[in-house]
């Protein structure tokens, strides 16, 4: 069995980066958010969240939808099936990772 510490470098560093685990983990409480409320939510700048998102919809992680409000454009983004299941996975490996690191002794 491998030691808890061992598999934390192991973690899925597209969703564990702090920037896209907090934009995963709150498309995941919602159907959907705009780019604006993601944007203020992070406190990323817009260029920054931009790259963040660009790399989760590469992965399929995010769906990007483009839409107008009268004349003025609208980004909005969810999270994809895959997206979910990464996202719940992950906090769930995290968990378990936590747990395990309470129990573990240096005997182990």
């Amino acid at each position: 069995m491998s030691r808890p510490f061992e598999e934390l470098a192991g973690l899925d560093k597209l969703i564990h980066e702090p920037a896209r685990l907090a934009i995963t983990t709150a498309l995941a409480s919602c159907e959907e958010a705009d780019f604006l409320f993601l944007q203020r939510l992070t406190g990323l700048s817009k260029g920054n969240l931009s790259a963040h998102l660009a790399k989760l919809e590469t992965a399929g992680m995010i769906e990007i939808d483009k839409r107008f409000a009268g004349k003025r454009p609208q980004t909005w983004i969810s999270l994809t099936k895959a997206g979910h299941r990464a996202v719940e996975a992950h906090w769930h490996r995290l968990d378990d990772l936590r747990y395990r690191t309470r129990a573990w002794t240096a005997d182990a």
